[in-house]
């Protein structure tokens, strides 16, 4: 095989897997859990086939769709910050007009997908959360308060309702159960991670709640926000949605999160952030696992 064969084949590898990378393929992999627990708590039985994997196909693409999108806006700021400068566009391996097309490209195969193999209302929700994280939060809210994150956490608590109406067809309280429980998770887990990145964001000119208001008043607002959250996460078994087995599993986590943000309040300066970020994203794991397999305990017996 010729040398510039060689290249060329290399280029389009790197170029293709950049197209993955645009995804987010992580965070991507979350949501689609937390759609999966919406899905399979919505009924007694097993979920029908069509809406469980077209469900999955559709909610996917459209959340894919919403972080390429948000690497197209944010690029500026992507290319500042050393946590992101690596990243697709800012690095060079990536135009901004082929992101945009393959953003574009992906919700719309994603609406095609919900309207005809699941249901208009899902179709409808899920365009309208990729609308309010890759154009409200991320071209507006991002850019214009500190309290950014919690705005923009309504739409990326949506997963888990999106799953629940893929399969019922309708809005219910227990959805937005779900739905609340991640919403009072994404400041905590945020912050976190924005207390230790403060500076960046700062050079950035982004007004994270750290760079605004302080280290020490964005602590207090985590461990407000996690025992808020630790609250909340008891209504599925006050709300007889969930059963003991869920509750022993809740209380467990949120009191180890609630000491993780303490921890973080009590310690000087950031050293508790980044183990309080990593066990928030533990924590929503395994709370959707205590519910799921709660469920079906439930079910069995």
């Amino acid at each position: 095989m010729a040398t510039s064969e060689i290249f060329i084949g290399k280029v389009h590898d790197l170029s293709w897997r950049r197209y993955y990378d645009l995804t987010k393929p992580k965070v991507v992999a979350l949501i689609l859990f937390t759609a999966l627990v919406g899905m399979l708590l919505s009924t007694p039985g097993m979920v029908p086939v069509q809406p469980l994997v077209f469900g999955l196909i559709g909610i996917g693409l459209a959340s894919a769709a919403g972080a390429a999108l948000n690497h197209v806006v944010d690029q500026r700021i992507d290319a500042i910050m050393e946590r992101t400068r690596g990243r697709p566009l800012p690095s060079g391996d990536l135009d901004a007009p082929h992101a945009l097309r393959f953003a574009l490209g992906l919700v719309a195969l994603s609406m095609l997908i919900l309207v005809t193999f699941v249901n208009v209302l899902t179709a409808v929700l899920t365009f309208s959360a990729f609308i309010g994280y890759a154009v409200i939060y991320t071209s507006y809210l991002k850019r214009a308060t500190p309290q950014n994150i919690v705005w923009g956490g309504i739409a990326g608590a949506a997963p888990p309702l999106l799953g629940w109406t893929a399969v019922t067809g309708e809005v219910s309280t227990f959805g937005l159960l779900l739905l609340m429980i991640i919403f009072l998770w994404t400041p905590p887990h945020f912050w976190a991670l924005a207390i230790k990145r403060r500076a960046e964001y700062a050079k950035a000119g982004i007004p994270m709640l750290p760079v605004t208001h302080g280290v020490e008043f964005t602590k207090q607002q985590i461990l407000l926000y996690t025992l808020m959250l630790l609250m909340v996460t008891l209504l599925p078994f006050l709300g007889h949605m969930a059963g003991p087995f869920y509750l022993a599993g809740a209380m467990v986590l949120g009191v180890r999160f609630v000491y993780f943000a303490l921890q973080l309040w009590r310690t000087e300066g950031d050293a508790y952030a980044m183990p309080t970020f990593l066990y928030s994203i533990r924590y929503l794991m395994w709370l959707f696992g205590f519910l799921l397999v709660d469920h079906y305990l439930t079910v069995l017996l």
